[in-house]
């Protein structure tokens, strides 16, 4: 009886979720979904759910040999069901992806910088010029305290990847300028990371109206991009003393 039970409530589940998929899901969502099935390559991750079927990566050529075929073949693209594999993937999301909005550089980084010929500081004026944002409307846009976002931009601190990744969606970035600034922080849009892979998609379909961009974050429970939504206070701003820094009680 228990079993049966157990069957009756994922049947209904199972129900209502091809209901909802008919009926009320956006197209851009579907779009995601079959983006993110062709793209994304965690294969320790795909490869742990149930149902997955592992495929056979080795072969015997043509000419009697074996070979091997790409990793490609073990995305969920290639599964028989890859829809109920994604729903099964997305039932297990927990954004990791949480890191602060900067780091220090070294004193050593600090010297090399002015003679390497791309920084973020360097590449960023011509980044959000093409884009329409100059320095201070783009800082505006994120969940990041006026004067560390200055310090970001003068190349004082280092922006961390979830930072870039932001500044890229509220400024309707190119997908090249976004990768260049992720390049010279030391950073990729990473086939294995769900985040990369959700954000890369909406610069690559330009999907920026905030309610768009917002719904497919949600999707895959992405929620640490510090990114200012309309309405939400201004962060409080750290107590500073006469040189113009945060104090230590702040």
């Amino acid at each position: 009886m228990r079993r049966r039970g157990v069957l009756q409530r994922r049947t209904l589940a199972f129900f209502l979720r091809q209901c909802y998929n008919f009926f009320m899901r956006p197209s851009y969502i579907e779009a995601l979904d079959e983006y993110f099935c062709a793209h994304f390559s965690d294969y320790v991750r795909l490869s742990a759910l149930e149902g997955y079927v592992m495929p056979e990566v080795l072969y015997v050529a043509e000419d009697g040999n074996v070979a091997r075929r790409d990793s490609s073949c073990m995305r969920l693209c290639r599964q028989s069901d890859p829809a109920a594999l994604l729903q099964r993937l997305k039932e297990g999301f927990v954004d990791a992806s949480f890191s602060f909005s900067f780091s220090f550089p070294s004193p050593v980084d600090r010297l090399a910088d002015r003679f390497r010929k791309h920084t973020f500081a360097k590449l960023l004026p011509g980044a959000l010029q093409r884009c329409g944002e100059t320095v201070q409307s783009a800082g505006e846009k994120l969940e990041i305290d006026p004067f560390f976002w200055k310090k970001i931009a003068k190349g004082a601190l280092y922006p961390e990847k979830n930072t870039v990744l932001a500044l890229a969606l509220v400024c309707r970035m190119q997908t090249a300028d976004t990768q260049n600034l992720l390049s010279v922080c030391g950073f990729t849009l990473d086939a294995e990371s769900v985040c990369d892979v959700v954000v890369r998609y909406l610069l690559e379909q330009k999907i920026f109206n905030p309610e768009m961009r917002d719904a497919c974050l949600a999707e895959y429970r992405l929620t640490h991009l510090p990114i200012r939504r309309p309405g939400a206070a201004e962060p409080p701003l750290p107590e500073r003393g006469v040189d113009g820094k945060p104090s230590e009680k702040a």
